[in-house]
């Protein structure tokens, strides 16, 4: 999706100017934020690709103008009223009105830790060889979809080598909008600077991205 997360290459933002020792959060209700998103992926009924589509779906007046966390939370209402466990009305109310869907898991204080240390992992085995292999010359496909995607728009049509082959993955493409998880393999891909910003960029710059094998084409 061309949505306003996907600001590589972008102008007009202003320079990128990290906050030294910046905390982890800058307002309490941030913890609050993180909490529910978790408590709330906890239950099951979507996946993080999902997640990661209902924030890019924000329309960009509303992205630009909201902080991190607060994209986090537009998203997670998207998400709850879409699965059944709240309405609009619940929301803007602030309180239960009808009874919810039930979810598959409940993420208890007791459970946390754990949880967490085990992550969600999305590494999957599949049965055929990579159709490429380190070194190979590949082109990224030219598309735009409304759906969701891992390759940013300023890496497409763009000629680069395979630097690491790094397994085989769920394809977020497809498990984003519940079509399944067809995994495939995952290359890392390097890309001179004037390939992808074209006249004038920086010749000793070089960036390379994970792309996903379908992302892909022979040169």
């Amino acid at each position: 999706m061309n949505g306003p997360h996907d600001l590589g290459g972008q102008m007009g933002f202003g320079p990128v100017a990290p906050e030294k020792d910046e905390p982890y959060f800058h307002a309490e209700w941030e913890k609050t934020a993180l909490g529910l998103t978790l408590s709330c992926g906890a239950f099951g009924a979507w996946t993080i690709d999902e997640s990661r589509h209902a924030r890019e779906a924000i329309p960009p007046a509303q992205y630009y103008s909201a902080s991190y966390y607060e994209i986090w939370i537009r998203a997670l209402e998207t998400l709850l009223e879409r699965h059944g466990f709240v309405t609009a009305q619940e929301i803007q109310a602030g309180q239960a009105q009808q009874r919810a869907a039930t979810p598959k898991r409940v993420l208890k204080a007791e459970m946390v830790s754990e949880v967490l240390a085990r992550g969600g992992p999305c590494d999957r085995a599949i049965h055929r060889e990579p159709l490429y292999a380190v070194g190979d010359i590949v082109r990224t496909k030219n598309f735009n979809p409304e759906t969701h995607t891992r390759l940013p728009r300023y890496a497409r049509a763009k000629i680069g080598r395979v630097e690491t082959v790094q397994g085989s993955f769920v394809f977020p493409d497809d498990n984003a909008h519940g079509r399944g998880e067809n995994p495939q393999w995952v290359y890392t891909v390097v890309f001179s600077g004037p390939e992808l910003w074209g006249e004038g960029a920086d010749p000793t710059l070089s960036v390379s991205i994970d792309a996903w094998e379908s992302y892909l084409e022979p040169v």
